[in-house]
C-alpha cells in the first residue's frame, strides 16, 4: 500500500510525498456510550488510510481518491464547505477546523487510499481525519499534540460530515497500541491501556455487506432520546449532566413513567456501562469466556432495546451463538449494517465462515466477507 500510493502520488503530482497512516478500530464492548460520556474500550487494527502529503506554492488543495478516482481542487482563501461526492469532507473538515483555529497553511496535493473497509463500521472516517490532521500537522510544523488532533477531527466529522459523533473513534486511531485495548473515560479522557491476550483466539469480523441509510440520522435521534431521559432525571437532580451520572433506579423512577421508549434507550447505556468496567476486569484476569458472554449480552440489547440492529446483523449473531468455538459475538459501530466483531478460535475461522456463509447468502441475498483483526499501533509516519 505505501509502495502504491507514492507511485499514484508521484504519477499525480510529479513529486515525492510525505506518507501517513491512521488505522480503523474494533470496539471489544461498550457501544454508543461514547457520547453519553461513558467508558469504551476500542483497539486500533491492522488496517488502515493511508495519506500521501506535499505542500504547495499557492493557496489550492488538489485531492485525489485513489478508491474512487475521483479529483476535488479547492482554494484556502475561499469558505471551505461540504461537497456532495462526500469523500473529500473529511479532509476538508480538517482543514476548516485549522483554519477556524488561526492556523496559517499553505495549499497542499493530497492522495487517499487504503484498505480500512467504508461502510463497515470500522470507522474508516476517523481514520481519514486522523490522517489528515497528523500529515498537516507534521507538514506545516503546527505543534498541536495527539489529544488536540483527535478534538478536530471529531468537530471535522460533526460539521462537515454531519453525524455528532462522540470521540473513541479518533482516539482509538489515534491512541491504539498494539496488543491492547483502550479503556477511555469519555468524559475525561483519562484513559488506561487494558492487554489484550487473546490466547489463540482471533478477532473475526464478518461484514453484513449492508448499510442501511437509517445510520446517521437515527445515530442522532438516538443521541436526542438519551438527552432528554438526562433532562427528566436532572429536573430532580441537578448534579447530573449525562446518561454517566444516573442509575437504574433513577430511569425506573423519572424516565419510565414519562416515556417507555427512552426508557429503553436509557436503560441500554446505564447496563452497557456497568458491562464495559466488569468485561476490564475480565480481560485483566485473562478470562476470555466471560468477556464473550457480555459481548452476546451486549448484542442483544443494541438490537431489541437501543434498536441499532438490522436483520443481517442478528442473523450473523444467532449464526455463531452456540457455536463451540466463538466465546462472544455482536454487532459494532453506529449500527444498521457494518460488521459484526466476533472471539473466534484460530485454528476454526476458515470453517466457521464456510458454515455460514452460504446460509447467510440465501437468506439475505448478500455475500459475506470476512476480516481477521490483528491489534496494532495508532496513527504515525507510515
Amino acid at each position: 500500500m505505501l509502495q502504491r500510493i507514492t507511485e499514484v502520488f508521484r504519477k499525480e503530482f510529479n513529486a515525492a510525498p510525505f506518507v501517513f497512516r491512521s488505522p480503523g478500530r474494533v470496539n471489544i464492548i461498550g457501544e454508543h456510550t461514547d457520547y453519553n460520556e461513558g467508558y469504551v474500550l476500542p483497539a486500533a487494527i491492522d488496517k488502515y488510510i493511508y495519506i500521501a502529503i506535499a505542500p504547495r506554492t499557492d493557496k489550492e488543495l488538489h485531492l485525489f481518491s485513489q478508491d474512487f478516482q475521483d479529483s476535488c481542487i479547492k482554494n484556502l482563501d475561499d469558505t471551505l464547505q461540504p461537497v456532495a461526492e462526500g469523500w473529500p469532507n473529511y479532509i476538508l473538515g480538517v482543514v476548516d477546523q485549522l483554519k477556524q483555529k488561526g492556523f496559517r497553511l499553505s495549499g497542499f496535493n493530497l492522495v487517499i487510499d487504503g484498505d480500512v473497509p467504508i461502510g463497515a463500521g470500522l470507522s474508516s472516517s476517523a481514520a481519514v481525519e486522523c490522517a489528515t490532521a497528523f500529515a498537516l500537522n507534521n507538514l506545516f510544523e503546527l505543534g498541536l499534540d495527539k489529544l488536540e488532533l483527535v478534538k478536530l477531527a471529531q468537530l471535522a466529522e460533526h460539521n462537515f460530515a454531519g453525524v455528532r459523533c462522540g470521540i473513541m473513534d479518533q482516539f482509538a486511531s489515534m491512541f491504539g497500541k498494539k496488543g491492547h485495548a483502550i479503556k477511555l473515560d469519555c468524559r475525561s479522557l483519562d484513559y488506561e491501556y487494558v492487554p489484550l491476550d487473546l490466547k489463540g483466539y482471533k478477532i473475526l469480523l464478518l461484514n453484513s455487506n449492508v448499510k442501511h441509510s437509517l445510520a446517521s440520522t437515527e445515530y442522532n435521534t438516538r443521541r436526542e432520546q438519551c438527552e432528554q431521559g438526562v433532562a427528566w432525571v436532572k429536573a430532580h437532580h441537578p448534579q447530573v449532566k449525562s446518561l454517566r451520572d444516573i442509575t437504574l433506579e433513577m430511569l425506573d423512577q423519572y424516565v419510565l413513567p414519562q416515556d417507555e421508549l427512552i426508557y429503553r434507550r436509557c436503560k441500554y447505556v446505564v447496563e452497557e456501562s456497568l458491562r464495559l468496567l466488569q468485561g476490564c476486569e475480565d480481560l485483566k484476569k485473562g478470562d476470555l469466556a466471560a468477556l464473550g458472554k457480555k459481548m452476546f449480552r451486549t448484542h442483544f440489547g443494541l438490537s431489541k432495546e437501543y434498536e441499532v440492529s438490522c436483520p443481517e446483523l442478528d442473523l450473523l449473531v444467532s449464526a455463531v451463538e452456540t457455536h463451540p468455538n466463538v466465546l462472544g459475538a455482536r454487532m459494532m459501530g453506529g449500527g444498521f449494517g457494518g460488521c459484526t466483531i466476533n472471539l473466534v478460535k484460530e485454528d476454526a475461522i476458515t470453517e466457521l465462515v464456510d458454515g455460514i456463509k452460504h446460509a447467510y447468502q440465501d437468506q439475505t441475498g448478500l455475500e459475506l466477507t470476512y476480516y481477521v483483526a490483528d491489534i496494532e499501533n495508532g496513527t504515525g509516519p507510515a
